[in-house]
């Protein structure tokens, strides 16, 4: 199976739920034959959960994980956070025109944008060669309004309550 049309989806907010809701669309597509990959910008750290469960779905499902393990400095982005940020828009680059995947998923590229790490004019580039029978799924806060000019579909994720607010920390399964 193949997608007659492929169309740009943000999702971008302060709640939690964007890599989530990629994730569940990327399993949604792997269940009805499409072929998915995720790249993971600012990511080094891990294991996560996702990670175990593509192992399971592949070759259906990649997850390709980029970033140094830790923080990104927001004020002073590290040059090799910058190189390590352009080298995994590269290989998203790559995977989108090779003809092997339905779904690529950008996951956090949003955050790259706002750290710095990459341009919006680079991402709006990236989307502007999407290949017509490609889904394309940009997700991280703090999206640019050209990107969201740009997508097809945008979905704000809204923090109301969260518990990490209450001291709890994240739970392996559910967070990571």
């Amino acid at each position: 199976m193949k997608l007659d049309q492929g169309l740009i989806q943000v999702y971008t907010g302060n709640g939690k739920g964007k890599t989530t809701a990629a994730l569940g669309l990327a399993f949604r597509a792997v269940g009805r034959g499409l072929k998915a990959v995720m790249i993971q910008f600012m990511k080094g750290g891990g294991p996560y959960g996702e990670h175990a469960a593509a192992a399971r779905l592949a070759p259906d499902l990649t997850i390709i994980q980029t970033g140094r393990p830790g923080w990104v400095n927001r004020e002073n982005p590290d040059p090799e956070d910058v190189r390590l940020a352009r080298a995994a828009l590269e290989t998203a680059r790559e995977a989108m025109s090779s003809g092997s995947y339905d779904l690529v998923i950008l996951d956090e590229v949003n955050g790259a944008v706002s750290f710095g790490l990459l341009t919006v004019e680079e991402v709006l580039e990236f989307m502007a060669v999407k290949p017509v029978q490609v889904e394309l799924v940009l997700t991280g806060r703090n999206v640019d309004e050209r990107v969201i000019a740009a997508a097809d579909l945008v979905t704000e994720m809204r923090e109301i309550k969260h518990y990490y607010r209450a001291g709890v920390p994240a739970r392996v399964g559910i967070e990571k």
